[in-house]
């Protein structure tokens, strides 16, 4: 393999490194702000366990809905349907809680700093 080649597929891994890390920290943001405007800490954004139970506490109203991520399978569908409530529970509708799974990089922050205001749980 030439030098160049080495270098030039580094170069293109740390780009791709920064861009990845740029998006983590945009999410990670935009997570805090939503947990702030939940009534959670906002460090609980980052503290990985803690995170889900608060994320599922805001979207079920009980947090402990969470164990179900440690299921095979079971998790995907569990994840969807936090987001699609966690979207419900600040006024939002099923759509933008697809769009959280999919983009997260911009909705969570659109959620966090936008003027949704959280209303709790929707029990349907």
């Amino acid at each position: 393999m030439d030098d160049a080649y080495v270098a030039a597929a580094a170069g293109v891994m740390m780009v791709y490194m920064v861009i990845l890390l740029i998006v983590s920290i945009i999410s990670l943001v935009g997570l805090w702000k939503i947990f702030v405007k939940a009534g959670k800490p906002g460090w609980g954004a980052i503290i990985p366990i803690y995170n889900m139970y608060c994320l599922f506490e805001m979207s079920f109203g009980t947090g402990w809905l969470f164990l179900l991520c440690f299921v095979p399978c079971v998790n995907a569908v569990m994840m969807i349907i936090m987001w699609i409530k966690l979207a419900q529970a600040f006024g939002k509708g099923a759509g933008y809680g697809v769009g959280i799974l999919l983009v997260p990089f911009i909705f969570l922050p659109m959620l966090g700093f936008g003027d949704a205001q959280y209303v709790g749980p929707v029990q349907k």
